[in-house]
Parts: structure tokens; C-alpha cells; sequence
């Protein structure tokens, strides 16, 4: 192969021309002084702790996802079980018996981001290898195998009645097709999507990853839907109307103290996310995007228009609620959450 080849072919320039690709700092930093500016308007660096008051931090960083998850009615979500890091593999294997769970099952960080050590567990020893490298307490959810993936993000203001869906995102699994002739790592390095994650895929299909995928055959090279781990977002824009608002009205509504952020969730078809026939595996608050942005070939001028107005609601909100009498959390205990988050999160 050519060295222009290489050059052409390098996860490098697919990061470089991509920008969905490129590290977090960079496209968020504009909003970092944007953050600094919002503070000095609430006098309070901290002001989006009141957008949602009954989540630690508002959700932007240090929340636990089973208290999160503990806000929502029990028919939108799997069942959920909380684990102490210390947990044995027959404890675990116990409390999965007492709760009437079976394998396979996902297990997440209590405290994470991005995908962080978020598993599928197939096997006992699949439990054996988790427990040996979590450092946290963590979670065990139930499988949700329902077809549709996707992120919804919900904005209401506390001065008005009724919010509305701002951001609805589709997961698409990252995938490769066999034609028969190449090896799953070939497939891989054929795929830019797949490539940037090659260290990773070659760890979790190390018995397969050298043999010969037959014709048509799909491998699901990761099940986590995460963009961090090469699931691809689409915009869902296109679903957002006022039947899809009304019906996350009602399910947020539900949740004490809950005005801005994005579910993540499972269901069956279009149909049943319109009815609110859904699986939230996790809410998360003012630290969610609304990851629509992420659709390959979206705009990153119009993302940041978007990221614009996602930081101005946030503001509003917190502002509109701290009015109503919500707190601020104060510097010291913002300073201790954050060093637990850093704690819990490498």
C-alpha cells in the first residue's frame, strides 16, 4: 500500500474530516467560555445544579443512575439492581436469582459517562472478568431486546405548562457484512466506523477475529448503543411533532423535579415511542446532548447553533427554578462532587 494510501486510509484524517470524531474538549470549548459568561449572569458557576433539582448536579456530572432511574415509574423501565463494587460473583449471581433476572444482562457504572466499563454479560465468567476490573459500584439492568434504539431529549420551562422533544436520535449498532473471503479484522479495517475502534474489537472478538466471515453474514461488533464505542447516530428531526411532545409530557411529568434531558430508551416501532410505549434504560440531565448532532455529514457550524440553544435552555431553566426558590449548590459541595465524579470515571 502507498504512503498516500496509508496517509488517506490513517484514522488520523478520518478523524480530521469528521468531525463527529474529533475529542470532546474540542467542540465544547466555545461553550466553556459560554459557561464562564452564564455563571456570571446567575452568579453561581454551578447554576445548572437547579435544572433539574431532584438530580445530583442537576445530571450534569456525579449523579448515580440507580437514583436517577429510581425517579421513573416502574412501566418505563428494566428492571435494575444495585451492586456494591465489592460484590462476589455468587452474590451477584444471587441477586440476579432474587430479582427474577437471567442472562444475558448489562452491566454499567452506578457513576459513568460515555460508555464507560457498559457491558453485556453473556456468561458467569463474562461476571468473573467484570468484577475484576470494576472500581465502583455498578449496576445489573436487565436486557431490553426490543429493535428501536434512540435518544430523546426533553425541555420544559418551569414558567410554562407543557415542555417539548428538542432532539430525537437513532442508534445504529456498528456492524460488518462477510463476503466469504476476508477475516473480521480485514472486514474491520475496511470499515472507518469499525477501524477507529480496532484495539477494542479485537479484545472482545479475539476467538473470531482472524476467521473468514461467510457471505451476508452480519456481526454485530458492538451491542452497546454508545457513540464513544462506534454505534452510528441519525437524526431522528424528523419524528419530533406534538403527539411525540405530549406523549413524553406524560411520562416526564411522572419525574419529580425533572425538566431537561434525554431518555435513552427501547421500544418496539415508531408507533409505540409516539404512544410512550417505552424502555428507559437511562435518563440523563443538563450533561446530555441532544446527540442528533452527531449524524454523519451534520453541519458542525448548525451543531454548534444547536449546542448554543441547548446551553441557553439550561440557563433558563435553572434561572426560572432557582426563582421559584431551588438552590444553587454551593462551590464547596460542587468542588466535592466533582472529585468523586474523577474518582469513579479515569
Amino acid at each position: 500500500m502507498s504512503s498516500l494510501k496509508k496517509l488517506l486510509r490513517s484514522n488520523f484524517l478520518i478523524r480530521l474530516t469528521n468531525w463527529e470524531y474529533w475529542p470532546f474538549g474540542i467542540v465544547q470549548f466555545p461553550f466553556f467560555l459560554y459557561w464562564l459568561w452564564l455563571s456570571l449572569r446567575a452568579r453561581s458557576i454551578f447554576f445548572f445544579s437547579a435544572s433539574n433539582p431532584t438530580i445530583t448536579m442537576g445530571g450534569m456530572l456525579g449523579e448515580s443512575k440507580f437514583d436517577v432511574l429510581k425517579l421513573i415509574p416502574d412501566q418505563y423501565k428494566p428492571k435494575t439492581i444495585f451492586v456494591e463494587h465489592a460484590a462476589t460473583k455468587d452474590q451477584v449471581l444471587d441477586l440476579l436469582h432474587q430479582h427474577h433476572i437471567e442472562l444475558p444482562v448489562i452491566f454499567k457504572p452506578d457513576i459513568g459517562e460515555r460508555g464507560f466499563m457498559v457491558k453485556r454479560i453473556f456468561t458467569e465468567s463474562d461476571i468473573e472478568v467484570y468484577l475484576k476490573k470494576i472500581q465502583t459500584d455498578f449496576l445489573i439492568q436487565e436486557l431490553v431486546d426490543l429493535p428501536v434504539e434512540c435518544g430523546v431529549f426533553y425541555t420544559r420551562f418551569p414558567d410554562e405548562k407543557d415542555g417539548q422533544v428538542t432532539s430525537v436520535v437513532l442508534k445504529e449498532m456498528l456492524t460488518v457484512t462477510g463476503n466469504g473471503t476476508s477475516t473480521l479484522q480485514e472486514l474491520i479495517l475496511d470499515k472507518p466506523r469499525a477501524k477507529l475502534q480496532l484495539d477494542v474489537l479485537r479484545e472482545t472478538h479475539r476467538d473470531k477475529i482472524n476467521l473468514i466471515i461467510a457471505k451476508d453474514q452480519i456481526v454485530e461488533l458492538n451491542a452497546i448503543g454508545n457513540h464513544c464505542l462506534g454505534t452510528k447516530f441519525l437524526s431522528g428531526e424528523h419524528l419530533i411533532n406534538e403527539k411525540l411532545s405530549k406523549a413524553f409530557d406524560v411520562i416526564s411529568k411522572q419525574i419529580d423535579g425533572f425538566y431537561f434531558g434525554r431518555f435513552d430508551l427501547r421500544c418496539a416501532n415508531v408507533e409505540d415511542l409516539y404512544l410512550g410505549k417505552v424502555k428507559i434504560m437511562e435518563l440523563n440531565g443538563c450533561g446530555a446532548e441532544p446527540a442528533h448532532i452527531y449524524h454523519p455529514g451534520f453541519s458542525l457550524w448548525k451543531a454548534l447553533r444547536v449546542l448554543a440553544t441547548h446551553w441557553h435552555n439550561m440557563f433558563v431553566i435553572s434561572s426560572q427554578n432557582h426563582k421559584r426558590g431551588v438552590p444553587y449548590i454551593s462551590f464547596q459541595e460542587g468542588k466535592q462532587l466533582y472529585q468523586k465524579f474523577k474518582m469513579a470515571v479515569p
